[in-house]
């Protein structure tokens, strides 16, 4: 499946919850999997149904090569722990970039709450309430908020955060250049 990007209007419109866990949805699943694991430079670890051109409430993250798919159908964060000061400076300095797979190069810190209890359906419409922490909280936060239409971007602007582009230097690294907003 193709990744929409930016400016794409369906990456900022609220998602549809899902009805019905029938053929065409596990069929979707399966093909947002493949896509998800062919992604790299940057490698993904979520993507989201709005992110493959499908309005409706699934999302996907593989945090590691080795962990399976975790599949969330109709998520809902039903709680959070306290986000960190973002007024504080060594808060920010300790926070990792984050970057969208709809939004190529692009780069910021996003203060996001270290733990999460999420609310979903599996593919096999198992209801779950499942407590994360860390990374997969953070992954978590950004793909839920893709289902709200909401893109990491603007939270970054939301906390006077600042934004960078990416680059391959003459050796293939990574280089991070401020931008201006």
């Amino acid at each position: 499946m193709e990744i929409i990007t930016t400016p794409n209007p369906l990456l900022i419109k609220q998602s549809v919850p899902v009805t019905k866990i029938d053929k065409k949805i596990k069929d979707l699943l399966e093909e947002m999997k493949v896509t998800l694991l062919h992604t790299y430079d940057p490698k993904g670890v979520g993507l989201a149904a709005p992110q493959v051109g499908v309005n409706l409430r699934i999302f996907m993250a593989k945090p590691t090569d080795e962990s399976p798919h975790l599949i969330c159908i109709n998520p809902k964060i039903i709680k959070v722990d306290e986000l960190p000061n973002i007024t504080n400076k060594t808060s920010r300095k300790k926070s990792l970039l984050e970057g969208c797979l709809s939004i190529p190069t692009i780069w910021g810190p996003v203060e996001r709450s270290k733990s999460v209890t999420l609310e979903y359906l599996d593919e096999n419409g198992t209801r779950h309430q499942k407590t994360f922490k860390g990374f997969i909280a953070t992954v978590i936060q950004h793909e839920v908020d893709h289902l709200d239409g909401i893109l990491f971007t603007k939270r970054n602007i939301e906390q006077g955060q600042k934004l960078y582009r990416s680059s391959k230097n003459e050796n293939g690294e990574d280089e991070f250049d401020e931008m201006k907003v």
